[in-house]
């Protein structure tokens, strides 16, 4: 079920993807019919423009702090601090500084 990661083994999960300038950068976990989980890295100013996921989304911030967008009403999130966005629900997120974010969509 897993992939691009070591498996038995203690992992940092903002170790896994780097800074890139003027780019979001990801790396898929976990992909299947029930479950998505990604590892982003943001430069500050980069985004991910509006849309809309088919199942409930669960970002937890692990270095930084993002600007998302959620249904039309703006959440800072920091690192530690998690936020659901729910199924079919229109957001966005932006790099109000550089950060890093893991993301679990539950289907």
């Amino acid at each position: 079920m897993y992939k691009n990661i070591e498996k038995q083994t203690k992992l940092n999960l903002k170790e896994l993807v780097k800074y890139q300038e003027g780019q979001v950068v990801s790396k898929t976990l976990v992909q299947n019919d029930y479950v998505s989980m990604t590892i982003f890295s943001f430069d500050k100013g980069e985004e991910i423009s509006t849309h809309a996921a088919g199942g409930d989304a669960m970002v937890t911030v692990l270095e930084g702090k993002g600007r998302f967008t959620v249904g039309g009403e703006v959440f800072y999130v920091e690192e530690g601090e998690t936020l659901i966005m729910p199924k079919d629900i229109p957001h966005a997120v932006y790099g109000e500084e550089r950060f890093k974010m893991q993301l679990t969509v539950s289907f």
